[in-house]
C-alpha cells in the first residue's frame, strides 16, 4: 500500500472554522475518498501548519486520478479556499509530492 503526505496552512483566525468544516465533511466527499482507495486519512495541525497523511489501497496514481476528475473535490477545494492555503504543482494540478525520508514498519 502506498502512502501519501501533504502540507498546507490555515489562514490566521480560521482554526475553528477549519475544524468545523472537517467535523461536518460532506458524505459525498467521504465516499469519493473511499472510491479513490484512500484510507487511514488523518490531518494534523501545529500553529498554522497542516500536515495530512493517508494510505492508498489502489496506489497514489489512482487516488490522484479519481480526485482530479471529481466535481466533489472541486467544490470542496472552493469551499475550503477561504480558510486555508494549499500550494499546488502547476504541472500536475495536485499537491507537490513530499519525499519520504524515513519509514518504520
Amino acid at each position: 500500500m502506498e502512502r501519501y503526505a501533504w502540507k498546507a496552512r490555515v489562514l490566521p483566525g480560521m482554526h475553528d472554522e477549519y475544524r468545523k468544516r472537517h467535523d461536518g465533511i460532506w458524505p459525498e466527499m467521504k465516499e469519493l475518498l473511499k472510491e479513490a482507495g484512500i484510507c487511514n486519512y488523518s490531518i494534523w495541525l501545529t500553529g498554522d501548519e497542516l500536515f495530512g497523511y493517508y494510505e492508498c489501497r489502489k496506489g497514489t496514481e489512482h487516488a490522484a486520478a479519481v480526485q482530479a476528475g471529481s466535481a466533489v473535490v472541486d467544490r470542496w477545494n472552493a469551499y475550503m479556499k477561504d480558510v486555508m492555503v494549499m500550494e499546488m504543482d502547476p504541472n500536475t494540478g495536485a499537491q507537490p509530492l513530499m519525499e519520504e525520508v524515513f519509514y518504520l514498519e
